[in-house]
């Protein structure tokens, strides 16, 4: 069929009577109607439809994560509240080592009885201006001491046995002039006491 005939043909169709039409054009035509009305369904019906589906899938997906999640958590919730005692109880043991203001003077006692007890000579010893944090204080002790390298040594060692929390910071040593055998150590030694500014306890601790 060429060009001219289906011309022909198309000049020739009735549209008030489509069933005298020859087969292809009434096939052509059922496929056209098809999909105006498969368009036309979707737009108007099936689009919001299809996302409003889309939307309540990636929902699904969300809260499919969120109970996996909980249903660990439930799972594990003894395990959990067990380290969470454990973790209270060794922060407890922690903050309780932190001295009040009341247990200040023994500790720089206790410093200066050991560096005595070590054979060391003490050159000064005093409290530096006090750094408050979030929940506690930090205190500087600035020391500055004379003795042997072994006496230095054992006082340094002393000092991080003591029962309360006491770091060193800011090393020097520097011979003296009596003798080379004696050294001149300068050192910071910070302390930490409890704010007792807190309104809440802190770990169950007060």
């Amino acid at each position: 069929m060429d060009f001219n005939e289906i011309q022909s043909n198309l000049e020739s169709l009735d549209p008030e009577n489509i069933g005298s039409w020859p087969l292809l054009f009434r096939i052509v035509i059922w496929i056209v109607v098809f999909l105006i009305c498969g368009a036309a369904v979707y737009w108007f019906f099936l689009k919001n439809t299809l996302h409003t589906l889309e939307m309540k899938q990636r929902e699904e997906a969300t809260l499919i994560q969120s109970y996996t999640a909980k249903a660990s958590d439930a799972a594990n919730l003894n395990a959990l509240k067990l380290q969470m005692a454990e973790m209270k109880q060794t922060f407890g043991a922690l903050l309780r080592q932190l001295p009040e203001d009341t247990e200040v003077p023994g500790l720089l006692e206790d410093i200066s009885q050991l560096g005595l007890d070590s054979g060391l000579e003490f050159e000064s010893i005093g409290l530096g201006k006090e750094f408050v944090k979030e929940f506690y204080a930090e205190l500087p002790i600035d020391i500055k001491v004379k003795g042997g390298y072994h006496s230095l040594a054992t006082f340094v060692s002393g000092i991080s046995a003591l029962p309360r929390i006491v770091t060193l910071h800011n090393y020097t040593l520097a011979p003296t002039d009596k003798s080379n055998d004696n050294l001149l150590m300068t050192v910071t030694a910070k302390t930490y006491r409890y704010s007792a500014n807190q309104d809440s306890d802190v770990g169950g601790v007060k």
